[in-house]
Parts: structure tokens; sequence; C-alpha cells
């Protein structure tokens, strides 16, 4: 893992489409501003998870109805 440190209105450069700004910084509180092409899905990491826990489920789910359609 890179460790950057940043001041507020500073960026990193992540490739040539990514870039990641420090908006500001409020105690423990850290607002970055991302830009990214829009074919980039870019997600709070709670929110990730919680997309491929559902996608998990969702193919799990398929499979059981394909079972179910094999014995018929």
């Amino acid at each position: 893992m890179l460790v950057l440190t940043r001041k507020t209105n500073e960026r990193i450069q992540i490739g040539e489409n990514i870039e990641i700004k420090v908006v500001s910084v409020d105690g423990d509180q850290v607002k970055l501003g991302i830009s990214a092409p829009k074919s980039i899905d870019v997600h709070r990491y709670e929110v990730y998870e919680a997309i491929i826990n559902e996608n998990n489920q969702a193919a799990s789910q398929q499979l059981d109805a394909l079972d179910i359609l094999k014995k018929l």
C-alpha cells in the first residue's frame, strides 16, 4: 500500500484519468473529490462490499433455480 501525505487542495493522480483532491480536513474527517471517467465506478468501500454481497447472493439464487429446473 502506498501512503501519501496531502494538504487541502493538493491532488493525487492515478494513471491518466483519475484524480483525487483533498477538498477539506476537519478533525478526523477528510473530504475527497474524485474525478474519474464515467466508465469507472467509484464507491465508498462499504457500498462496494454491499454490491459484491448482493451480486454473490443473486448468482447463488440463479444456481439454485437452475438446479430446480434440472430436476423437472
